[in-house]
């Protein structure tokens, strides 16, 4: 290989997933990867069946959301009884073609020489998308990149059903002309274990090459708009409001923080997510239970600035970890830890729960943060205090972890996971211009 070969360049690469909007985790962290993308010269478009992204970029398609009627039908079903009616495997086929379909037209209609499949091959919040995706793959031998979050054997609530098929073909298939790429180390042996496929570690990243700006005009009514009393203290738990978050830690550490005599509010900047309002409505009635002042304000913070209906300011995520004065994370179960590395690079103090990736992957790099193991002791509380108490304090330990985070889990260490990636896929583009590697059989080349 000539010493001046280099990483092609110029790919119009196309992600798929089942939702590209709002400030879930899988959301996030796929505009860092188009964002590190775009910065080395490719094209980033988009499918999907719900997206707040520009129309121009991208391909909607009812059916290829979770909470399509007929998807959820076939949801439902699927993991809910042991024998398969066959009216649902019927609908799943349907569904499935109709999906393959409007895929080859998004490959077709955008040139797309690269798939990067966003959690959408893993999990199977959607059968029907993945099993499309699988056939699609296989017909055609598009590249293509599974990003994979959370795996089905992750989450209880896929272990039981009737579609065992589906899952063993599909989630992950193992396909020459798919890359699998995992965000922990847990989910690269469990691959391997389970299915025999090798995966690339990539960690969820944050920008930490380019600081956080401070707080601006616009957020200074932030706190008061979320509900909060001149005197509080900005407890944030930044997650959905699901049962594996383990919000019912957070409101206990304010609960005994608030008998200290410290007037902590929590706040929760997300909605409540893909498993119903139960937990939802559990997590204000143990608030109420335990007097701890409660926000939800998952309508209230958004992507980007701008106004509800009723003429209210939205805010984005980053204006609230501004104003933060103590990050909660008491999950139970995470991919990877996303609200840990905002904490991070916004500086601000963290209370986390011991959960395995945490342990494992996270950790061990040195980071310092107000740890407990599955529940809150009087030091959790005792530690919590004293950073809303003394927070000159704090700077030291916020300061060392921002430069870890800059060292493991920086854009830099995703560029050059990406680029490895790439190579490995298109080969390496020559001096004369001429690229090793070809576009896949049957797929269209735009003329």
């Amino acid at each position: 290989m000539s010493s001046n070969a280099r990483t092609p360049t110029g790919l119009r690469i196309g992600f798929v997933s089942t939702r590209f909007a709002g400030t879930d985790g899988v959301s996030l962290e796929t505009m860092k990867w188009a964002e590190v993308l775009t910065h080395l010269g490719h094209h980033c478009f988009y499918f999907s069946g719900q997206s707040d992204l520009p129309p121009a970029q991208s391909r909607v398609v009812p059916e290829a959301f979770w909470e399509h009627p007929q998807v959820a039908r076939v949801q439902e079903v699927a993991f809910s009884t042991m024998q398969r009616p066959p009216e649902i495997s019927r609908l799943i086929r349907e569904l499935q073609e109709l999906l393959k379909a409007q895929l080859s037209a998004f490959v077709r209609d955008f040139s797309i020489d690269l798939l990067i499949v966003e959690n959408a091959l893993a999990i199977p919040m959607h059968l029907p998308l993945g099993a499309a995706l699988t056939e699609f793959i296989a017909e055609t031998g598009l590249p293509t990149i599974a990003h994979h979050h959370d795996f089905f054997w992750e989450r209880k609530r896929f272990l039981t059903g009737c579609v065992w098929d589906y899952l063993n073909m599909c989630f992950p298939p193992q396909l020459p002309s798919i890359r699998h790429v995992v965000i922990n180390s847990s989910g690269s042996h469990q691959l391997g274990l389970r299915a025999g496929i090798s995966s690339l570690l990539v960690p969820n990243v944050m920008h930490f090459e380019r600081p956080p700006t401070r707080s601006d005009a616009y957020t200074a009514n932030l706190r008061s708009d979320l509900g909060l009393a001149p005197d509080a203290y900005l407890v944030l738990q930044p997650t959905r409001i699901v049962q594996r978050k383990g919000i019912e830690h957070a409101i206990e550490l304010l609960h005994r923080m608030r008998r200290r005599g410290l007037p902590c509010h929590l706040v929760i900047s997300h909605a409540g997510g893909d498993e119903g309002n139960a937990y939802v409505q559990r997590v204000c009635d143990y608030a109420e239970l335990l007097d701890v002042p409660l926000s939800l304000v998952g309508e209230r913070v958004k992507p980007t600035r701008g106004l509800t209906a009723a003429g209210e300011k939205i805010y984005t995520l980053d204006d609230v970890y501004r104003q933060t004065d103590l990050v909660t994370y008491p999950s139970t179960i995470e991919g990877f830890g996303n609200a840990f590395l905002e904490a991070v690079y916004f500086q601000r103090p963290l209370v986390v729960n011991r959960y395995s990736i945490y342990t494992y992957d996270i950790a061990p790099k040195g980071f310092q943060a107000i740890e407990f193991d599955s529940f809150i002791t009087d030091e959790t509380v005792t530690q919590a205090c004293e950073v809303l108490q003394h927070p000159a304090e704090i700077h030291p330990m916020v300061e060392h972890n921002y430069a870890l985070g800059l060292r493991y889990y920086s854009y830099g260490v995703l560029r050059r996971s990406l680029k490895q990636l790439i190579v490995d896929l298109f080969g390496v583009d020559q001096p004369n211009g001429q690229r090793n590697g070809r576009r896949a059989e049957g797929v269209p080349v735009p003329v």
